[in-house]
């Protein structure tokens, strides 16, 4: 492997959940952002999703499936934007498994999934059966996740690599097998635990495979300090196998300039992320309220979804503010573009963030920033109001202060901009591809 990074030619085969415009959360922003930037610096990724990428939504991506290669007579299929990521193709396995699923919600998952075939069963084979054969809607999670890993080892036999980057858990069998079978190293990136995910209460299955992916890995890369120090306190893994890799944020030149045509008088603070416990939304509704008795001409937004969802809109009407704070569900693409445009502060109440991606969006879009001390994130921004995600009247408190003093919003706006602007996905790539090098196959 070449010490340039410019020069480098190594060959990844990477395991990941989810990837644009596929995005449920921050995993799959992580995934393309590091994958454009090794594409950038000539490394050759085949990056593997455990889902099929719909022909209409292909605009980021080259799709090359074993099906897809027999009806092109053996040549590669391209879409759209192939120019974007020269050295990236995408293979798929047809899986149910989704990012950020649980085994209850992927049992939920199956149950409507099997209950919709029914009412809509066809005799035709579509095109998702890319990967090697049908999904197995029959079993647990815990059957797919094994099944998902054995088709990835049939897949990775076509390819050539020198080492195996597989994100976060549910990869992590599949990222064992590819990395044994082929006797190339294995490193695994941690975007996320089963503590972040549940607190203290985890699933142990979960856990499980988490620590033998960590063990059997070469390198772990964690997003931060602060998720570092949980892989080696909570899963025993020696401190020097664990390298931090900070996240970075794409800048992106295409986003509307558009002035917003809403007129308002309200002062708007937006929660955008996953709607679960994890995030903290219910501690985002109690800081609403305090910050509501003393200031009127505000509206909270929260943009997103997930299981704690019917219970912060009825938090919100228990707590007698349900008229002052905005469900706008699942946001994505042009949306999140505008709901930060419109924003006059976005605030991340996290009670466990082993980084956090949207704080630095939300500055690169001049929006500062409210973050908890429980995250990472938290190690890389000095220009942002920091707070421990339980203290609700010390949030309260910082909503009010830049709310109601223009300097200080200007302050935390330009400064945490200019900070955001050295957070590069270039600079992740760069130290992944140090990383690549040092790995070894674990004896």
């Amino acid at each position: 492997m070449g010490r340039n990074g410019e020069e480098a030619r190594v060959r990844v085969f990477m395991l990941g959940w989810e990837f644009p415009p596929f995005i449920s959360g921050g995993l799959g922003t992580a995934c393309y952002g590091l994958t454009k930037a090794l594409d950038q610096l000539g490394v050759k990724v085949t990056f593997v999703l455990p889902k099929m990428v719909d022909d209409r939504y292909a605009t980021h991506v080259k799709l090359l499936t074993p099906q897809a290669k027999k009806r092109a007579g053996g040549k590669r299929i391209t879409r759209s934007h192939e120019e974007e990521l020269a050295n990236v193709r995408f293979r798929s396995i047809l899986s149910p498994l989704q990012a950020y699923a649980t085994p209850q919600t992927y049992d939920e998952q199956i149950a409507e999934y099997l209950r919709l075939r029914r009412e809509t069963t066809t005799t035709t084979e579509g095109p998702g059966d890319a990967g090697g054969g049908r999904a197995d809607y029959a079993g647990d999670m815990y059957r797919e996740v094994h099944r998902y890993a054995a088709m990835a080892m049939e897949l990775a036999r076509d390819e050539e690599f020198d080492v195996v980057h597989a994100h976060d858990w549910m990869t992590y069998p599949a990222g064992i097998g590819v990395a044994m079978a082929s006797g190339k190293p294995l490193v695994v990136h941690i975007h996320s635990t089963e503590f972040d995910r549940s607190g203290e209460h985890v699933n142990q299955m979960v856990y499980d495979i988490e620590r033998e992916g960590m063990q059997r890995a070469g390198k772990v890369i964690a997003v931060s300090h602060f998720t570092r120090g949980v892989v080696i306190s909570r899963y025993g893994i020696p401190g020097d196998k664990v390298e931090v890799v900070y996240n970075g944020v794409e800048r992106n030149g295409t986003w509307s300039t558009e002035p917003v045509t809403i007129r308002r008088e309200e002062k708007i603070v937006l929660f955008l992320g996953r709607i679960t416990m994890q995030k903290g939304p219910e501690y985002f509704l109690q800081s609403a309220k305090k910050v509501l008795d003393v200031m009127d001409n505000v509206k909270f937004v929260m943009a997103g979804s997930g299981d704690l969802m019917y219970r912060s809109v009825e938090l919100a009407a228990q707590l007698g503010i349900g008229h002052k704070v905005l469900f706008t569900g699942f946001l994505r693409g042009d949306d999140v573009r505008r709901i930060f445009r419109m924003a006059d502060l976005y605030v991340m109440p996290s009670v466990s963030e082993p980084f956090g991606i949207a704080p630095l969006e939300a500055l690169d879009n001049d929006v500062p920033v409210i973050i908890s001390k429980q995250s990472g994130v938290s190690e890389v921004l000095r220009h942002a109001l920091k707070v421990d995600f339980w203290d609700v009247n010390e949030m309260a408190n910082k909503i009010v202060a830049v709310l109601r003093y223009p300097p200080l919003r200007m302050t935390l706006r330009n400064h945490g901009n200019f900070e955001v602007r050295k957070l590069r996905w270039r600079d992740a790539a760069r130290n992944c591809l140090r990383i690549y090098e040092e790995t070894q196959v674990p004896v």
